[in-house]
């Protein structure tokens, strides 16, 4: 109880910045959102929301698979999560 949530997700955002020699201050403002919002997406500090998502990839014109993916430890825990389902549903 309490404790902080751990991102899922890895990015290429500041890969895609940097592309384009834009600041964080350049993409915050064409995302209508906070210069520390796009550090904190970043720096994995933060997920954003789906719409967010998809905004992030329309900006960069790539799909959002091409951001963002998830760190390989949660998908294994997600594909033994799955697992564990599915047998328990048999």
């Amino acid at each position: 109880m309490g404790e902080p949530s751990v991102p899922l997700m890895k990015n290429t955002l500041k890969v895609q910045r940097a592309r384009r020699d834009w600041t964080q201050a350049d993409v915050a403002e064409r995302l209508g959102v906070s210069r520390q919002t796009v550090n904190a997406l970043e720096t994995s500090k933060y997920d954003p929301s789906l719409p967010l998502a998809f905004k992030i990839a329309r900006l960069f014109g790539v799909s959002i698979e091409d951001v963002f993916t998830p760190d390989a430890e949660d998908r294994a825990d997600t594909r033994a999560s799955g697992a564990i389902a599915l047998h328990l549903t048999r």
